[in-house]
């Protein structure tokens, strides 16, 4: 990985499963796509970032609030889904920085 500045190290969960992914800021658009480009789970960002699909809702833990807090289209499309609590939000609206260091994502099963 060619660097542009700090490692960020992000931590995701899915199905039980934990993946260490390390970037650095703005190596991509958003969270979604630095999940969907590392991992390619099944059926998500499929709005592929418009924030309107809710297949990209993830769980954000050990952020110490820093991404707590929603933007865009987010709380309507999050209204829309099940399994929803104060730390969801839509990785397509979460941006690559310094921020994202050390935050625990859990995929959530049930998508939209």
């Amino acid at each position: 990985m060619a660097s542009s500045g700090p490692v960020i190290r992000v931590i995701v969960i899915l199905d039980s499963e934990e993946y260490l992914l390390e970037t650095y800021p703005h190596e991509y658009r958003n969270l979604m796509m630095l999940i969907y480009d590392r991992m390619y789970p099944e059926d998500f960002g499929e709005c592929k970032g418009i924030g309107r699909c809710g297949t990209c809702h993830v769980q954000v833990s050990n952020d110490s609030g820093r991404l707590r807090g929603t933007s865009g289209n987010e709380t309507a499309t999050l209204s829309k889904t099940s399994l929803v609590s104060e730390s969801s939000r839509l990785a397509c609206q979460i941006p690559i920085d310094e921020k994202l260091d050390g935050v625990v994502i859990t995929l959530m099963a049930e998508n939209g």
